[in-house]
């Protein structure tokens, strides 16, 4: 084994440590498990990918974005090191062929994402293979207290000692001392393993400016033609707040683009680029960009809406001066995005009659079931991240195991006619194989193929037609595309008490809500707070400053004693018989005053989403989202609008 400098400089070409890097290395090497808290652009990768090098095994690397993934990867593999990821995007061949790789120990890194390791036939491969290190990026994801939780990451700790990894490193650049906690309860780090740098960045200019909604737009242009053109990222709530934001400053003369997740994906990355390059100095963008970009030279964030969270904003000013030169970060501080940011909050939380229905569904299966969670969603009306969180809860007291994910159908297309490709099989096969394809309903230039229905026909295993699938897919004889995902599960045992269970699933959701709820007014306090904006930041995250001596209060600013709001439009009579005409509809997504409440105010839901309703005198169906009063009551508190409904489906 060389020493850590000796690879710093053979694999990295770097001759010092940045700070930091040494202390958690050190741990790791020392057979400890670690957590290094280091703000973002702090170094946190080189913490586990040199020690891949020096450990005798593979470096399993944990991370939520499969963007980062392969950037990370395609850097490592420019500099000669065995490393690999195992994500949706690769093909058959590709996946082949890492598996390889893996069971000859010709890996020293292999990156995945939290849900492959609930695969079980993933970890089954694992446990054959050498494990020194797992590395868990983003690790504040499992504190269920965090502000950006994510239920596969419950089950690390689990995973981690049934594949019994002799040391975890867990990174995460926004830990709160209550996370951090959490994180440690669940590795078992001591207080020498935790290593936290300080998020104070002397070269960031905080400015925190209380305005209205009706001048932020005129303010913030004034902003960018104060100062040269320059790297410049402005963050919004909503796609369409990007999109119109950026069309108005793009009229104004200023080369700026929208940048969100509705975008197609070769969109996204195109303006990404364009960005990286200099190519498009300004962009209009929501959470989603930012996560894995590089840029050393942002000159300015302005946060044009309210962020969801301190760690949001931390995270996110984080992206700007990270060359060491000045940077302004510019917070605009409007009480109106309130209710937009709760509304969010109130859209994830399940009604309690659903999570009783789907707790019942659930706890009611043979021994070995599957399902998927996109159909629960839909029939429950329940959003998809919600159910898998009640899933992994499922899964952590005991009452079901994860098995594996498989696809409900597939499409096949032959590469020459059937009698061709079945002339290579003796008889039993080619008798196999027309009974199989014999059983797919025919399309234009597809078959489609269930597995399930066609064991039931042909009275051979589901798992014999999967592997016979993929077989002639490789042979190159069959295209497939597979889709509906289902994942299995086995019934481990039943509660005792269901209503018990049921109560205390319900209060856990309850809970969340109100923890997220907290965490938007922490940043009000934050744009209120008449002393350091920086001292108020630091204390967040367990840090003490008196000053920095350089943000917008300690150079002067006073801020208002509450924030700038504009007060909703009154509620008409013609509303009131508008909500009245969507009740009589009797939509079965909104039979309760809460689901009416989450329509009106603009929330989308499964059910309102998929659902379809007929108007008077249209001749087909329409989507439910389409109706007048879908967001109607938008610019009004949830709870306002909640007792609104109460007392309308009464009347």
């Amino acid at each position: 084994m060389s020493s850590p400098h000796q690879a710093l400089k053979e694999y990295f070409g770097h001759d010092a440590f940045r700070g930091g890097q040494e202390a958690v290395i050190d741990s790791v090497l020392a057979d400890r498990s670690a957590l290094a808290v280091f703000p973002t652009g702090g170094g946190k990768s080189l913490c586990y990918q040199l020690p891949a090098m020096l450990l005798e095994g593979l470096t399993l690397v944990v991370s939520p974005l499969i963007a980062l993934m392969k950037d990370q990867v395609d850097s490592l593999v420019a500099k000669g090191i065995p490393v690999a990821r195992l994500d949706s995007t690769l093909s058959a061949d590709e996946a082949g062929n890492l598996y390889r790789r893996l069971e000859n120990n010709e890996l020293k890194l292999l990156y995945v994402a939290p849900e492959r390791l609930a695969n079980e036939k993933f970890r089954a491969r694992l446990a054959r293979t050498p494990l020194a290190l797992l590395a868990i990026d983003e690790a504040h994801c499992i504190s269920e207290w965090g502000h950006n939780f994510r239920p596969d990451y419950l089950k690390l700790t689990r995973f981690a000692a049934e594949l019994k990894i002799p040391r975890v490193l867990c990174l995460t650049a926004t830990a709160t001392p209550k996370v951090a906690g959490d994180i440690c309860r669940h590795f078992s780090i001591q207080p020498q393993d935790h290593h936290q740098l300080t998020f104070y960045r002397p070269n960031l200019n905080l400015v925190v400016t209380p305005i209205t909604d009706q001048d932020r737009r005129q303010h913030l242009l004034d902003r960018l033609r104060a100062a040269p053109i320059q790297p410049t990222i402005i963050y919004t709530t909503l796609q369409h707040g990007a999109e119109s934001l950026a069309s108005f400053l793009k009229r104004k003369g200023l080369p700026v683009r929208p940048y969100h997740a509705g975008l197609r994906p070769e969109a996204r990355s195109e303006i990404q680029d364009a960005f990286m390059s200099g190519e498009v100095p300004i962009i209009c963008a929501t959470i989603a960009f930012g996560m894995g970009i590089d840029k050393s030279n942002i000159r300015a964030i302005y946060h044009y809406n309210l962020p969801k969270s301190l760690e949001n904003y931390t995270q996110e000013i984080g992206r700007a001066g990270r060359d060491g030169e000045k940077a302004h970060c510019e917070l605009f501080a409007c009480e109106d995005d309130l209710r937009t940011l709760a509304n969010f909050t109130y859209g994830d939380t399940p009604q309690p009659d659903a999570l009783r229905a789907i707790l019942r569904i659930l706890l009611d299966q043979p021994g070995e079931f599957d399902i998927s969670t996109y159909e629960l969603s839909r029939s429950h009306d329940i959003r998809p991240l919600v159910i898998n969180t009640l899933l992994t809860y499922l899964e952590l007291e005991g009452f079901l195991k994860a098995t594996s994910p498989f696809y409900s159908t597939y499409k096949v297309s032959f590469a020459r006619d059937l009698d061709h490709l079945l002339n290579g099989f003796d008889s039993n096969r080619q008798t196999f194989l027309r009974k199989l394809f014999d059983t797919a309903k025919p399309g234009y230039k597809w078959l489609e193929l269930n597995p399930e229905e066609a064991a039931a026909v042909i009275g051979e295993p589901k798992d014999k037609i999967v592997k016979a699938i993929g077989y002639l897919e490789d042979l190159g004889d069959i295209a497939v595309k597979p889709s509906g995902v289902r994942q299995g599960y086995r019934l481990l045992k039943k509660p005792d008490d269901l209503s018990a269970l049921t109560r205390r699933m319900i209060d856990l959701f309850q809970r969340r809500e109100n923890s997220d709820l907290q965490r938007l007014q922490e940043v009000v306090d934050h744009a209120l707070v008449p002393s350091c904006l920086y001292a108020s930041l630091l204390n967040h995250f367990g840090e003490e400053m008196a000053s920095c001596g350089h943000c917008s209060r300690c150079l002067g600013d006073i801020p208002p004693e509450a924030l700038p709001s504009s007060s909703p439009p009154g509620i008409t009579t013609d509303d009131l018989a508008l909500i009245q005409d969507l009740i009589k509809l009797k939509q079965p997504g909104l039979r309760t005053p809460r689901a009416l409440a989450r329509f009106l105010c603009g929330m989308t839901s499964p059910a309102t989403t998929y659902s379809w309703y007929l108007p008077e005198g249209a001749r087909r169906k329409q989507r439910l989202t389409s109706h007048d009063a879908y967001s109607l009551l938008e610019l009004h508190p949830f709870q306002s609008v909640l007792e609104i409904c109460e007392a309308q489906i009464i009347h």
